[in-house]
């Protein structure tokens, strides 16, 4: 298993997309952007801003467990408004060990108030369990 190393390091291995939406898209939008990229959640974005995050989780439980209709409701309805967020400079260990305390899967990461990219429970995993360099 590989070592420990920081939030930078992985967002310089992972795929550089960063897919985000708007609090005024509808949950439907969000859902189809989500199965698009093949991602499980999305930060909210309004005029540069992180407002939210919106996930599977919250359209399984918030829109079709309370027999809602995802054209009808919009992400601001549903989000995440308190998001938990890293930096570039955390520690993978961190990001890890906040995911598993506070049941989250997602954590967008900030470089002041910018949106540098999102690390989520699997890209940690995936981190962990790379292959050893060569020496």
């Amino acid at each position: 298993m590989a070592g420990t190393g920081t939030v930078r390091m992985l967002l310089e291995r992972k795929d550089s997309g960063i897919w985000s939406i708007s609090s005024n898209a509808t949950v439907f939008d969000a859902i189809q952007l989500m199965a698009d990229k093949n991602v499980g959640a999305l930060p909210v974005v309004d005029n540069s801003r992180l407002v939210g995050i919106i996930s599977e989780r919250d359209y399984a439980r918030k829109v079709i467990l309370k027999g809602r209709f995802s054209k009808d409701t919009a992400v601001r309805d549903i989000m995440t408004q308190e998001v938990l967020t890293a930096t570039p400079s955390d520690s993978i260990t961190k990001c890890i060990r906040v995911m598993t305390e506070k049941r989250v899967r997602h954590l967008p990461v900030l470089e002041g108030t910018r949106m540098i990219g999102i690390v989520s429970i699997g890209d940690v995993l995936r981190w962990f369990f790379r292959p050893e360099p060569e020496q």
